[in-house]
């Protein structure tokens, strides 16, 4: 997946802020925020790892799941059409709306 890195077995989002010309890693998929910046692949890495492992030092001693856990449920809201076309989409291949959905979902991965 483009602008992600993986860092300490974390994933984190990259994106380049032009305002302070530096790079931003967020790590997602954690239990509150971790983010880093740099301005260069070398410098996240080792920014990153920094704030990783201050993030999952801080979770030990306040005794919090560092790692957020999803329910596998979200809501999504569209335009009337769309959810129409998804639905005819889905039914003429035969699988749910949330089968049609969810293989979207990992198509784009």
């Amino acid at each position: 997946m483009n602008n992600v890195m993986t860092i300490g077995g974390h994933r984190a989002v990259i994106q380049y802020d032009p305002e302070i010309k530096l790079f931003r890693g967020e790590f997602v998929g954690l239990n509150g925020g971790a983010d880093f910046y740099a301005d260069s692949i070398q410098g996240l890495e080792q920014e990153g790892e920094t704030s990783l492992r201050v993030f999952l030092r801080t979770c030990e001693q306040d005794g919090v799941d560092p790692i957020r856990h999803y329910s596998g449920k979200f809501q999504v809201r569209v335009p009337e059409e769309v959810h129409a076309k998804a639905v005819e989409t889905a039914a003429a291949k035969g699988i749910s709306l949330n089968q049609f959905v969810l293989e979207a979902i990992e198509a784009a991965e």
